[in-house]
């Protein structure tokens, strides 16, 4: 029999009497029955961390919990990874490596504690005001709403509550209902570390209500979410006034010119267009290729993901596991099956076992189609050539989405016209789309999103600057 796990709140595991079942993605045995939050819960887990946000904990102490926490995080890796690899799907050798910049995430977040800063405003020179000194202080929201996705239980998770901790706010956590254990474990990282009951409640829930009602809670003060961008353009309605950070969808594109590295580019976009089932915002999707070089480097592209094993997450071998859910897998051979309809041709066909797509590598793929014009987030990606840089460039900004993009290309000229003319929030060069570093600022335009996150951002996002006026005594010019 499964065990019973609850919402954390003000420092315990608090369950109802509504469950539902988190299932290990691979072989979808139950791993634990969560408990769905009733309103009285959720109203208690507000009510604390409001309680909590009254009792400020200094900025050393902030430190401190955060460091220790990445020490733990470290100490805990095996059994947190394995969590991951259970109830996300993600391959083994991945889950560790989010296990690894959980620890940078926290490490960062300790740093932007120790450097967050205002401004001097120069007001001296205004008539009247010779005597005047004026500078900002950033002080924290209050109580911040983290709703965070599946893919990444911990790091995803991670870039919320440790900037918010940081800042000095505290945390209500809706984790997504697919992947609660995870949240629950860093709750208890962060309790051993030393974090007061109150600062970070977890309120747990496979019901849409349970976001719906937090959202709606006028005591939340600030709400950060990483999601769909349907969810996240309902959430910023219903915000009103609040601030509100939003990390949205994507259609990565990614452009190989002609003096690429061919062997380095088909190796690096091979991976990160299937790795974890393409259940990553960056994951390459659309791949535009110089036509001087296109069958050589399709040929070598094509070599690269057939080398991809598919599987049990569990096995130290597997690159692509299960889709998060056996609708999401059908959804995505839908869209597969609905492009070979459609003129497409798959050069590696995909296959679909239950939770289980194999990469799916399409040709003669028209920007109609919607493995090309939305977001599939699953292992499927479409090769395009094109004669001049400018031509890949158009496409790509062809998206109604705009996060991260990639180019591989030796020429400094094309490439400082990529990162001039490409309408995305990052432009990676010589690698993948899907290059994160936990430290640079992350976040998109257009319906990609709004806001930074990267602890450093992301501490400027969950603070407000208050501006204080000093009029001194009057003394000798200077």
């Amino acid at each position: 029999m499964a065990s019973v796990r609850g919402s954390y709140i003000n420092g315990q595991e608090v369950t109802a009497d509504q469950t539902y079942p988190v299932t290990h993605k691979y072989t979808g045995a139950v791993l634990a029955d969560v408990t769905e939050a009733t309103p009285a819960l959720m109203d208690e887990a507000v009510r604390g961390a409001e309680d909590a946000f009254r009792h400020p904990l200094s900025v050393p102490q902030r430190v401190t919990i955060l460091e220790r926490a990445a020490e733990i995080l470290g100490r805990d890796q095996e059994r947190i990874a394995r969590l991951i690899a259970q109830e996300a799907g993600k391959p083994i050798k991945d889950a560790r490596v989010e296990v690894q910049r959980g620890q940078q995430t926290l490490r960062y977040s300790a740093v932007a504690a120790r450097t967050l800063r205002g401004l001097e405003i120069p007001v001296r020179g205004n008539p009247g005001s010779e005597n005047r000194l004026a500078f900002t202080v950033r002080k924290p929201y209050g109580v911040v709403l983290a709703i965070t996705p599946f893919n990444f239980p911990l790091n995803l998770v991670l870039h919320k509550v440790g900037p918010a901790l940081a800042a000095g706010n505290t945390v209500v956590l809706k984790p997504a209902p697919a992947t609660p254990l995870t949240a629950l474990a860093l709750a208890g990282v962060l309790a051993e570390a030393g974090l007061p009951p109150g600062y970070l409640q977890v309120v747990t829930g496979a019901s849409p209500e349970v976001g719906a009602r937090l959202v709606a809670d006028p005591r939340v003060r600030l709400i950060t979410f990483t999601g769909s961008a349907a969810v996240g353009q309902t959430i910023r309605a219903q915000a009103g006034l609040r601030p509100v950070l939003l990390e949205l969808g994507n259609n990565s594109a990614n452009i190989v010119h002609e003096d690429a590295d061919l062997d380095r580019a088909a190796k690096t976009l091979a991976i990160r267009a299937f790795g974890f089932a393409g259940q990553v915002c960056i994951s390459v999707q659309r791949i535009y290729v110089h036509r001087a070089v296109y069958q050589p480097f399709l040929d070598r592209l094509t070599e690269a993901v057939s080398q991809l094993v598919v599987g049990d997450p569990e096995d130290e071998a597997t690159d692509v596991g299960p889709m998060i859910t056996e609708a999401a897998a059908e959804r995505a051979f839908d869209w597969y099956q609905e492009s070979l309809r459609q003129g497409a041709r798959a050069v590696i066909p995909g296959m679909r076992e239950g939770s289980l797509v194999h990469p799916g590598l399409l040709v003669d793929v028209a920007p109609s189609m919607r493995v090309m014009a939305e977001e599939v987030f699953a292992p499927i990606a479409g090769v395009v050539p094109y004669d001049e840089f400018k031509q890949a460039l158009a496409w790509a900004n062809e998206s109604r989405y705009g996060l991260q993009a990639g180019v591989f290309t030796h020429n400094l000229e094309l490439a400082w016209q990529a990162v001039q003319t490409l309408e995305v929030g990052g432009v990676i060069l010589n690698d993948s789309s899907s290059y994160r570093a936990d430290n640079m600022p992350y976040g998109g335009v257009k319906d990609s999103g709004i806001g930074r996150e990267g602890p450093e951002f992301a501490i400027e996002e969950m603070t407000y600057p208050t501006v204080a006026v000093f009029n001194l005594p009057a003394g000798p010019a200077r």
